[in-house]
Order: C-alpha cells, then structure tokens, then sequence
C-alpha cells in the first residue's frame, strides 16, 4: 500500500497507521512538536469524550433509551448531558526506517513552526486515500470469520494488522501488556481479542488429531 500511494503525505499516512497502530484521529492529530527524532519516538495525545446522561432530579445515570428514572421514577426525556474529557499521552518508539520518513517528509515540506500538523487532511480524505491504495494494489475485501460481514480496507483495518502481527511474534503475558499500552486501550478485554484472532493453535491442535 505504501508503493501504491501517490505522493510523499499518503505513503507516510499509511506508514504510521501500520508501523504504529495508531488511530486515524491520532494520526490527523499529529503535530511536528511531537516527533522526538533525538529518541526516535512519537507522542500521541488521545483525547476521549464520553457523554453521560443523568436524572434532572436525582441525578442518577440513566441509559439513552430510558424513559423513567430508574433512581426516582422521574420521565426522563430531557435529561442533563454532561461532557467528559480525558487525556491520554502514549509516547511510542519509532523504527529507523519510518523516522527517515518522517524527517525526509518534514524537510521537504520545509516545514519550521513545531506546532504545524503533519497532515493537512480531515478524516474523510484520509479514509478515501487508504481506501485507493488498497484498492490499487489488488486487496481484497476482508470477511469476518465469526459474523461473515465484508469490509474493505479502512484506516482502523490497519490498527487491526498491527495487532496481530504483534500478536504473532509475542503473544506471552508481556507481549499483551505491552501491546495494550501500545495501542492505548483502557480495558485489556479490548487487546485479548487480537489473541483470538492472531491464535493459530487451535488450527494446529486440529490437525494433530488426525495425524496417524
């Protein structure tokens, strides 16, 4: 896919959401201020919103298709919203071969101010340039094995490789928590499904059954 881009940007775009596994909002985020090419690092600020609906009266939580309070029995079709913002900072390592990409990319841009982002790009552009690329170099769809539903190439697909790739070359109890640190995920449930989909053992247990 990073042969199949067309310009510098698209190749480096790609790049990152493989060799990092970070999210596309991560990626689009991304300023030249935090890229540490004195320790070969990227720091990716995550910043999660979650809404929170709440009783007007008792302010117990209540779920978005509740009617009632369950606290109070209160009619709860105009409930108080609340925002909440968390900030996550994960600095990840960098290979050799993508810190030149990165340090060509910002030098050829000329780029000075430290607080330029690195991609001059909203969300849907950047789906439309994974999207092509795939597209070029011959992808196939992917099918999920468990549901049967078909996806085509997408920035998160790329997350997803990531992980198992890790998967496969280290999948011990470390291998796990380095990877969900890595990938910034709050719950490890989320990461231990990569070991589902990465596990060639049951195929292999399988076939041991019938070897005579």
């Amino acid at each position: 896919m990073e042969q199949a881009a067309r310009c510098q940007r698209d190749r480096l775009l790609i790049r990152l959401l493989s060799r990092l596994g970070c999210r596309i909002s991560e990626a689009l985020a991304l300023k030249v201020k935090d890229v540490d090419f004195d320790r070969n690092t990227i720091t990716i600020l995550h910043l999660k919103r979650s809404i929170r609906l709440s009783c007007p009266v008792c302010k117990v939580q209540v779920g978005n298709r509740h009617q009632f309070c369950p606290g109070c029995g209160t009619i709860v079709s105009q409930t108080m919203k609340s925002q909440q913002e968390r900030r996550r900072i994960r600095v990840l390592p960098l290979d050799e071969g993508t810190i030149g990409m990165l340090s060509a990319y910002i030098t050829e841009l000329g780029i000075s101010d430290i607080m330029v982002p690195l991609f001059s790009l909203n969300r849907h552009r950047a789906w439309q340039i994974v999207r092509d690329c795939a597209r070029r170099t011959g992808l196939p769809s992917l099918v999920n094995p468990e549901t049967g539903r078909v996806r085509g190439i997408s920035p998160h697909r790329l997350r997803d490789a990531f992980s198992v790739h890790a998967m496969k070359v280290d999948d011990s109890g470390d291998g796990l928590r380095l990877l969900q640190e890595h990938l910034g995920h709050v719950s490890f449930n989320t990461t231990a499904r990569y070991r589902k989909i990465a596990g060639e053992e049951h195929r292999q247990w399988y076939n041991r059954l019938w070897i005579k």
